[in-house]
């Protein structure tokens, strides 16, 4: 007995490893050339993507020298709870720890765990539909479909949205569940979506959707209307998920009733999936329909082996009965909801979420519940394929067809999915960032200080305090603090008497100014002032483009 487990685990092993590789080797051809660039190429013509490496450099550090204040990121300053006007990104960070401290590179981390998010969900998809059809050849094809799918790599400047693994992880902890209802599987299951809302809040609502909607399902079409340890196990499932993810919430609740943000259900109406978001993609081998289409503001065309094996699979599993029918229903049913929900609130089941899900009022995507059809349809092409195979290895030349079936399937569906990329090269550190590291902390402030007009200019801002990590007066984020846009107008005068007093309450110490990028006109003015205030500053470092000054008194 005790030799079986041993070869049982061993062949476990074996198969995870040889998973987690064939990812690792896809990811790295569908990425690249990111893979061969990690410390120095990003996306930094997209605002999100510069906002985001400072978040996820953020938390990698801050989890590590002050967790305990990990939701005070240095923007906004004085304000606090800052990180949470945005996606926390807490996953994320937490993952790039490693490559973060042995690096103190924030491209490096960042696009690291870019990496690692399609390795993690092509593993966790290939688990599930593995548990569901019992063909590995089957599942590898459904990891390729979902974990590449087309809308993950329009989204490559949002690292949360990339982060899907906790989609199949949940319904694998919810199948297992199912099929053996303990307290161990339920709190497995409320780990796999309380996990998932770490990563992404808005997975996280959609994994709790989504298995919610399946344990319906399972409750019908197995008749566990009366199961006492079913119902026990998806109870233990609903404490852990809130034990998880209502710490992580509380930040939000604190920013909503102190600020009253919240996203209006009308707005919601702009980032409404249409049918030609179903039909864009920018994959090589879908560049044919963006003609047709013309315009879309989201990107979820499955691909088509996606689309015709999954369509394919719903039709296979109905006809087939059982279990598979039960398969058929539930990802079917899945596949029409969120495609439902993802035309936003006009079509009305999107409306009734919002006004009855937890959480929701902070979102204002719809269209990203196309996700969720991608994942619904990824599985079902699972189930015919592997129905497929079986098929083929009943023939004549039975292992030769279904190997080269299967391999023919493999390479359909990645170099369908091949996506033209560009990482251009991230710019040195600026040298007046270096000097500014080494001087005592304090607040900075940088100038020009953009309105809300430009407020994407000031995501450099934050990507190069990843230089010094000292608290910034300016800040990105979806929430602008109101007296941040009260004071725009006197902190863009800077050094001017106003404000000297609005910098003298917060004791900020150290100012940037980037003359490179003030005009000549408006230069010769800032130069002029700084020359009126010289007595109350020093310069610290100066350039032709960036000179760094420290506030040494105010004036009264």
């Amino acid at each position: 007995m005790a030799v079986h487990t041993r070869r049982s685990a061993y062949v476990e092993g074996r198969e995870l490893a040889l998973v987690v590789l064939g990812s690792v080797v896809l990811t790295v051809f569908l990425t690249a050339p990111l893979p061969f660039r990690l410390g120095t190429a990003a996306r930094l013509d997209n605002a999100d993507t510069r906002f985001l490496i400072w978040n996820v450099a953020w938390v990698a550090r801050t989890l590590v020298v002050d967790p305990l204040h990990v939701y005070d990121a240095n923007i906004f300053y004085p304000h606090r709870w800052t990180l949470a006007y945005s996606e926390s990104n807490l996953g994320a960070g937490a993952l790039a720890v490693p490559a973060y401290w042995a690096t103190r590179n924030p491209y490096f981390a960042h696009n690291l765990v870019v990496l690692l998010s399609f390795v993690l969900g092509a593993t966790a998809t290939y688990y599930l539909v593995r548990s569901l059809v019992g063909d590995r050849r089957a599942a590898a094809i459904a990891g390729i479909c979902f974990a590449y799918c087309p809308y993950l790599f329009s989204h490559l400047p949002h690292v949360h949205l990339l982060m899907i693994a906790g989609l199949p992880l949940s319904m694998l902890a919810f199948h297992r569940l199912a099929d053996r209802p303990t307290a161990w599987r339920g709190a497995a299951l409320g780990a796999a979506v309380g996990l998932q809302a770490v990563f992404c809040g808005y997975y996280g609502i959609f994994a709790g959707l989504t298995v919610g909607f399946a344990a319906i399902v399972i409750t019908v079409t197995r008749r566990r209307w009366a199961d006492a340890a079913y119902w026990t196990a998806i109870a233990v499932a609903a404490l852990v998920t809130m034990a998880i993810a209502i710490p992580l919430f509380l930040p939000y609740l604190r920013l909503r009733s102190e600020t009253g943000f919240s996203r209006p259900l009308e707005d919601s109406r702009l980032w409404s999936a249409t049918w030609r978001t179903y039909l864009a993609s920018s994959a090589y081998a879908h560049a044919w329909m963006l003609p047709i289409i013309r315009q879309w503001n989201e990107v979820l065309f499955p691909g088509f082996v996606a689309s015709v094996a999954g369509a394919a699979g719903l039709a296979f599993g109905w006809r087939a009965g059982g279990r598979l029918r039960e398969t058929a229903v539930l990802y079917g049913g899945l596949a029409a909801l969120a495609f439902w929900a993802s035309f936003g609130p006009d079509a009305g089941f999107y409306r009734g979420l919002h006004a009855i899900v937890p959480g929701f009022g902070f979102l204002h995507a719809p269209s990203r519940f196309g996700v969720v059809v991608v994942f619904a349809l990824s599985v079902m092409a699972g189930v015919s394929i592997s129905a497929l195979l079986a098929r083929l290895g009943r023939s004549r030349f039975a292992a030769r067809a279904a190997r080269l079936a299967a391999g023919v399937l493999v390479a359909a569906a990645a170099l369908e999915l091949k996506t033209p990329l560009a990482f251009p090269p991230v710019p040195p550190v600026e040298p007046a960032y270096g000097v500014l590291a080494t001087l005592p902390r304090g607040p900075v402030i940088e100038i020009p200080f953009y309105s809300n007009r430009f407020a994407a200019a000031r995501t450099e801002y934050l990507l190069n305090s990843t230089a010094h990590w000292m608290p910034l007066v300016n800040g990105y984020s979806s929430h602008t603090p109101r007296d941040f846009i009260e004071h725009t107008n006197a902190l863009a005068g800077f050094p001017s008497l106003e404000a000297f007093t609005l910098l003298e309450r917060d004791r900020v110490r150290y100012a940037v100014f980037h003359l490179n990028r003030i005009g000549p006109d408006a230069r010769e003015d800032v130069l002029a002032r700084l020359r009126a205030f010289d007595r109350y500053l020093a310069r610290r470092y100066a350039d032709d483009r960036i000179w760094l000054y420290e506030i040494l008194e105010f004036p009264r």
